[in-house]
């Protein structure tokens, strides 16, 4: 009768052990639908996702700095770094999470060799996402960099423009709408997507998969080396999130682990 009552005395506390709660930052659109698939995961780990959505690059990293948030998931290294540098958060990255090639979009023209000359091309106006619109174009040939890899890359670092071509900086969420003034656009896939986009196949030309932009999750650095860390990169890292992205984006997002 003691044991019985020992192990049903467990079962219950079991039971009534509270989930750990965590906020975790993400952009509007795939990052989004993703977290909410690792939250389901995640909920059977003894962890609680409360999914933070944001319209913007910035105040995900200042929400995480600040304490509103724990985690978020919806940039890459670069992007953070960057971030860092001007700001001193205290934030680092803890897993990589999904690879996105991105894409530059045209309603206008079919391939980049047809672009005249002087066409007007829109880029993000903050510094790691503009360089990858810079680097799309020099990877295809329409432009040259003074350092090819320079994650920073910016349009006073372009050594030959033989189309003189004009370049337009916009904040990134607002780059799907410039479509229709402009010749050619880099779109971050996030906000492609949520255009009604598919990069993989509406993209003129994209990125390597095998670049710098790996998507990552990041925490505050105190937090680091705490247990829900590892759980939450688990419930990211599982089979069903990957056989979701297998599913619902068919190539656009790809895991990484």
């Amino acid at each position: 009768m003691r044991i019985l009552m020992t192990v049903v005395a467990a079962v219950l506390l079991i039971g009534g052990a509270k989930a750990e709660t965590i906020r975790v930052g993400v952009t509007a659109g795939p990052h989004a639908e993703i977290l909410d698939v690792v939250k389901k995961v995640a909920a059977g780990r003894g962890l609680d996702i409360k999914v933070v959505e944001f319209t913007d690059y910035v105040i995900p990293n200042q929400a995480l700095a600040l304490g509103d948030l724990e985690a978020n998931s919806f940039q890459h290294e670069p992007y953070l770094k960057n971030q860092i540098s001007k700001t001193g958060w205290k934030i680092v990255k803890v897993a990589n999470t999904i690879a996105s090639p991105q894409g530059v979009y045209s309603l206008k023209y079919k391939k980049l060799a047809d672009l005249p000359e002087g066409a007007r091309v829109a880029i993000a106006n903050d510094p790691s996402n503009g360089a990858r619109g810079l680097m799309i174009l020099a990877l295809h040939g329409l432009i040259k960099l003074k350092d090819p890899a320079n994650v920073a890359s910016t349009i006073a670092d372009i050594t030959d423009n033989p189309r003189k071509l004009r370049f337009v900086e916009l904040d990134a969420a607002q780059l799907p709408r410039s479509l229709q003034d402009v010749d050619l656009v880099s779109i971050n896939n996030n906000y492609a997507v949520q255009a009604g986009l598919n990069p993989a196949v509406d993209a003129i030309a994209r990125e390597a998969a095998d670049g710098p932009w790996v998507n990552i999750l990041a925490v505050r650095e105190d937090d680091k080396a705490k247990p829900w860390v590892k759980h939450f990169i688990e419930a990211y890292h599982s089979d069903e999130v990957k056989a979701f992205l297998d599913t619902r984006f068919k190539g656009t997002y790809i895991a990484t682990w």
